[in-house]
């Protein structure tokens, strides 16, 4: 009876740390904005993979033309850091792309296996869109105890953070033409 009640605590003992012996979760961030446009007007600003002119962080993009999977490009931030991205998904048809960002400088993003999909959607009136920034990624250190600017936290706040200014760029953009 003893040892079994022993074997029951060491058991419970060691369970939280079986939890978090998996490693880091793959976490998902998803944004949207209305834009006082229609689902067209919308798309015809965003749709060319190599233009993210209108991204407020975004200095300049570099790539081959159109929109031909596997396609990469370059996208410098005004901060000086690049992110090289690959084009994954495209459908013009559902107004809509996805993107892969293979290797990442976690000082620039702080995280591994990032991907976005960047879609436009009908709004409530024809005259309205919405707009969708979706990004599924893992926090920057992989392993076991990672320090607080490669974390989880860290990984949330700054994919958030890039898809919401984003997301207001695009707004801007498409209403005030720029």
């Amino acid at each position: 009876m003893i040892a079994r009640l022993l074997g029951a605590l060491l058991a419970l003992a060691i369970l939280p740390g079986l939890a978090q012996a998996h490693g880091p979760t793959r976490q998902k961030v998803t944004e949207t904005i209305e834009v006082a446009a229609p689902p067209a007007k919308v798309w015809a600003r965003i749709q060319e993979f190599n233009d993210m002119s209108w991204h407020p962080r975004v200095a300049e993009t570099e790539g081959a033309p159109g929109n031909v999977v596997d396609t990469a490009r370059l996208v410098t931030l005004k901060t000086g850091g690049e992110l090289a991205e690959t084009l994954y998904r495209y459908d013009a048809a559902k107004m809509s792309y996805a993107t892969l960002l293979p290797h990442v400088d976690v000082k620039v993003m702080p995280v591994t296996n990032y991907s976005a999909y960047l879609t436009v959607k009908p709004g409530k009136t024809p005259e309205t869109s919405i707009v969708e920034y979706r990004c599924a990624f893992y926090r920057g250190d992989p392993n076991g105890d990672p320090p607080p600017e490669l974390n989880e936290e860290a990984a949330i706040k700054a994919v958030t953070a890039f898809a919401k200014e984003g997301l207001e760029g695009i707004k801007k953009a498409v209403e005030q033409g720029s």
